[in-house]
């Protein structure tokens, strides 16, 4: 059975969809069938990776107006990827986790249990939110894994993640672990970037860096993978690509 995995945190901009963008690239790079679930109604995994016409996307699914297999789409340039999306652009998500989902708080779990029977691992890519959508998606998680920028209010972010995750946890009877911390955009010349790393580091989570890298940007424009990327012979960094393989080789444990 495929483990799953979420990226989440309350707050916006600390790079979810980028980190889960990238890992999920980085599995399907290491061979594994990965299926990178789009699970935030702005839809930002999809538009990042898929550029040609949908049919179908993850609300159809839950809703039972298609069948999974005509919902997920291969991701071309990138073996081994695939992506259950979502319109970011009159989309149906939205509306779906505002009026049904809490009907059916279970839904994405009986979804993944499906879908582990075909991929070997899957994704799910979360919005900053905590509602019933986010809930129902966590607790269809193997692990959470905690993204954050070296800030003050990332760290803010995380306590208060972690004391509802608890409380998710134990009213829906999840076993769902959370571990690790990402800390995106570190910069080791930065002293408040030093200090906030050392605060991770000081509690009970196993913590990885990714160093700040234009390339996840300038990817996301091409609708590529960051591995991908090749301008005038230069890609990622080569820090930026040690620490992805690192991460790769830790979560899937």
């Amino acid at each position: 059975m495929a483990k799953t995995i979420s990226f989440h945190l309350q707050k916006g901009g600390v790079g979810k969809t980028t980190i889960s963008g990238t890992l999920a690239c980085e599995s399907a790079k290491q061979g594994y069938s990965t299926l990178l679930v789009d699970v935030d109604p702005q839809g930002n995994a999809s538009s990042w990776f898929y550029t040609g016409e949908l049919s179908w996307e993850l609300s159809d699914v839950l809703q039972g107006r298609c069948f999974i297999q005509e919902a997920v789409v291969e991701i071309p340039a990138m073996p081994n990827l695939f992506l259950l999306p979502t319109f970011g652009i009159g989309g149906g998500l939205k509306q779906y986790a505002e009026t049904k989902i809490s009907d059916e708080p279970y839904v994405l779990q009986d979804l993944v249990k499906e879908l582990a029977t075909t991929f070997d691992r899957i994704i799910l890519d979360l919005s900053p939110g905590l509602g019933k959508l986010e809930r129902s998606a966590l607790i269809a998680s193997d692990e959470v894994i905690t993204p954050m920028t070296p800030e003050v209010f990332s760290l803010d972010g995380l306590e208060i993640f972690i004391s509802e995750l608890e409380k998710i946890k134990k009213n829906l009877r999840s076993p769902v672990r959370h571990e690790k911390i990402i800390i995106n955009s570190y910069d080791e010349r930065i002293k408040q970037h030093k200090e906030i790393y050392q605060a991770a580091m000081s509690g009970s989570f196993l913590v990885f860096k990714i160093p700040v890298d234009p390339v996840f940007r300038k990817a996301q424009e091409r609708n590529i993978a960051p591995q991908a990327y090749r301008a005038r012979g230069r890609g990622l960094k080569p820090g930026t690509i040690e620490a992805i393989g690192k991460i790769d080789s830790q979560i899937w444990r």
